[in-house]
């Protein structure tokens, strides 16, 4: 089984488009909003998945989880495809993922978030 790094995603992603390039938007920034679009649609049918079948189907039924995966795999192939359009590299995208794990290491969400969270004797 492989575990595919993002250069890698991205190199398939780019030979699946020049495969169909002739019928799909161009590898352009203008379309990439269209591909965040599609991407939040594919997100929707994870969603659909959780909602209809559970937690206990998606991990103990095979045929639920190969479903729920590859509608995961959909929304990381239009998150690839978006990168590509805004000529995001892969490095670019490893060092600000990498930049952002350790600032959120660091970060005290309770704090940060204590405005937004509301007790239930608060809220009586």
């Amino acid at each position: 089984m492989n575990d595919l790094k993002i250069s890698e995603m991205m190199e398939m992603q780019m030979e699946l488009w020049e495969l169909n390039k002739e019928k799909w938007s161009p590898m352009e920034p203008s379309y990439g909003k269209s591909s965040l679009l599609w991407m939040i649609e594919e997100i929707g049918e994870v969603i659909a998945i959780i909602k209809k079948k559970k937690e206990h189907e998606i991990l103990e039924n095979e045929e639920v989880r190969s479903k729920f995966v590859e509608e995961f795999a959909d929304v990381y192939m239009y998150l690839t495809d978006t990168l590509l359009r805004y000529k995001i590299s892969p490095e670019e995208i490893s060092s600000a993922y990498m930049n952002k794990h350790m600032t959120n290491m660091n970060r005290n969400y309770q704090k940060e978030y204590s405005n937004y969270i509301v007790l239930e004797k608060e809220a009586e």
